[in-house]
């Protein structure tokens, strides 16, 4: 079960918004203080750990830009959405950022509330309303790279692969 403060986005936001153009090769620190950063300023000085984004359909469309590390990197613990983009979803599981599509989640909450969500069943609660509703489960395989951080995590904990020298 993960349980966080929501953040509402809406419909059809690409990972140009997400990760500025003018970012996309700086330090990975550059790009996390511009996530969201035309769409709402200040959002990643706002944003604490643990928190939930919610979003509407087809989230993360465009590019391949690693937007779901920022998420990660700010403290962000799942992302909600009316229906992934399939490249940010593949994005997702990479950096080890849960997410889940759930269709009707925008009319479940707004800014500030509070939800309950479980991705091994897709069940999502609001519980400041006490209103649910069932999502897609995610694929028990894709939760555990999640879980674990990422892909190159858990191959390092299944002894497949060394962990990168500094």
């Amino acid at each position: 079960m993960i349980k966080g403060r929501v953040w509402v986005f809406g419909h059809d936001l690409n990972t140009d918004v997400m990760m500025p153009g003018d970012v996309l090769y700086g330090t990975e620190a550059v790009q996390t203080k511009a996530l969201f950063r035309d769409l709402r300023p200040d959002w990643v000085d706002q944003v604490m750990a643990g928190d939930i984004v919610v979003t509407g359909r087809d989230f993360g469309l465009g590019s391949s830009r690693p937007a779901a590390r920022s998420f990660v990197n700010v403290g962000v613990s799942l992302v909600i959405a009316e229906s992934l983009n399939a490249l940010f979803f593949r994005g997702c599981v990479s950096y080890g950022l849960v997410a889940m599509d759930c269709p009707g989640i925008l009319d479940l909450c707004r800014d500030g509330d509070v939800l309950r969500a479980d991705p091994v069943s897709g069940r999502v609660e609001n519980l400041l309303s006490g209103k649910t509703l069932k999502g897609h489960a995610v694929p028990a395989n894709l939760l555990e790279t999640m879980q674990a951080g990422g892909t190159l995590p858990l191959l390092e904990a299944q002894g497949l692969i060394s962990a990168p020298k500094l």
